[in-house]
């Protein structure tokens, strides 16, 4: 025989059957994908310029349209998470020198800023405790200072449990010249946003929280004011990849022939067409107060087991994700391990500026129900009485 010239053998673990096992996913994300959606995503695959998924990706954008409320054209979902959406949204408002003006009361305010100061865009930040929201009186003064051509905000601080309110805030941008950009990625269709009516000029989301779809496509819309200014450009956008003139053709946004841009995940295009098909069969008022009523059903359970709700205001509370506060004297991760090993539960701790001091809970999509509220209550007072007290 031939003596081999490998010298790297297979891997034993690759040699051993896949084992997934079954979890309730009640963290911030991703959600669990209920069984219709994971048989969309494991369908044939077809080519990505083949017309029956051109037709796909024109349902999507339909349904996209419809969960953000609006009727841009220039609507489709970026390849990528939530994440590459923030990119792509960035990418292309902001050149070299442009302002931008960033509410920062958590992590994805300060995500926003750092892609910002990467384009060498000059970045300003309206800064607010974790747990606190920004009023109109705030953004115009951050408005009248710092003169930005763009506004970052975030309507679903994952890492803090607040809801942003957003009323107002597109017309007090317009009236300063500036656009108003908003992160919905963990609001999307948990709680109401009406990006036309709101005058939103760039709203994105991710497909893995309300949508229960697996992560890897990113919802995304641009205003007519915010397509000017992407045409108006001097110069390109640093990705090509996420350049939204080249992904707006691919997606026939601009009316021209569809052209090749990049081979585009088809099954997972797949997966969002069928999250968006529930939440319109639904109907998203039945959603939004759905997320609602068991958002306040966890918040007294909460405080029934003698935990401290951390966003005060319950105006303000993110219907999708609920924060509480550590237990004194509890050790954060004792308490989600527990829920993992003898619960097949997730819930998460902290993110960015809550790391260690926050627990999270996500009711998100198909997860949000009034049985699985009790669920991850009972789970709770199991942890508390089992961790009693864990050395920090």
């Amino acid at each position: 025989m031939a003596t081999s010239l490998l010298r790297v053998p297979p891997p034993q673990a690759l040699l051993r059957p896949l084992v997934v096992p079954e979890r309730l996913l009640l963290g911030p994300g991703p959600s669990n994908v209920p069984h219709r959606i994971q048989a969309a995503g494991g369908r044939q695959l077809l080519g990505h310029m083949h017309p029956e998924v051109l037709q796909v990706m024109d349902e999507i954008k339909a349904g996209i349209q419809y969960a953000f409320q609006t009727q841009n054209q220039l609507t489709l979902a970026i390849s990528g998470s939530g994440h590459c959406a923030m990119e792509a949204a960035l990418f292309n408002l902001l050149e070299c020198g442009d302002t931008i003006l960033v509410a920062i009361n958590g992590i994805w305010g300060q995500r926003a800023a750092d892609i910002a100061r990467r384009l060498r865009a000059n970045v300003y930040e309206l800064l607010k405790p974790p747990g606190e929201y920004f009023t109109p009186r705030d953004i115009e003064e951050g408005l009248v200072q710092h003169k930005p051509s763009v506004l970052f905000i975030t309507h679903g601080e994952s890492s803090t449990g607040v809801l942003q309110p957003l009323e107002g805030l597109g017309e007090l941008c317009h009236r300063y010249g500036c656009l108003l950009l908003v992160d919905a990625v963990a609001s999307l269709g948990g709680a109401p946003i009406f990006m036309d009516q709101q005058e939103i000029d760039v709203l994105y989301s991710g497909s893995q929280k309300v949508l229960n779809s697996p992560p890897g496509s990113a919802p995304i819309s641009f205003s007519e004011r915010a397509r000017e200014k992407v045409l108006r450009r001097k110069t390109k956008p640093p990705s090509f990849y996420l350049d939204i003139s080249w992904l707006g053709n691919y997606w026939g946004c601009d009316g021209e022939p569809r052209r090749y841009h990049h081979t585009a995940p088809i099954n997972s295009f797949f997966s969002l067409r069928e999250g968006l098909a529930m939440l319109a069969e639904i109907g998203l008022e039945k959603s939004w107060e759905r997320h609602r009523a068991n958002c306040i059903r966890l918040c007294q359970g909460l405080l029934n087991l003698g935990l401290e709700l951390f966003v005060k205001e319950e105006k303000v509370r993110l219907p999708t994700i609920t924060t509480v506060r550590v237990p004194e004297d509890y050790n954060w991760k004792d308490i989600t391990t527990f829920l993992m090993d003898n619960h097949a539960t997730e819930i998460a701790g902290g993110l960015g500026p809550t790391v260690g001091k926050v627990l999270r809970i996500g009711l998100m999509g198909c997860n949000s129900t009034s049985e699985n509220v009790n669920r991850v209550l009972r789970a709770l007072q199991d942890a508390l009485g089992s961790c009693h007290r864990s050395r920090l």
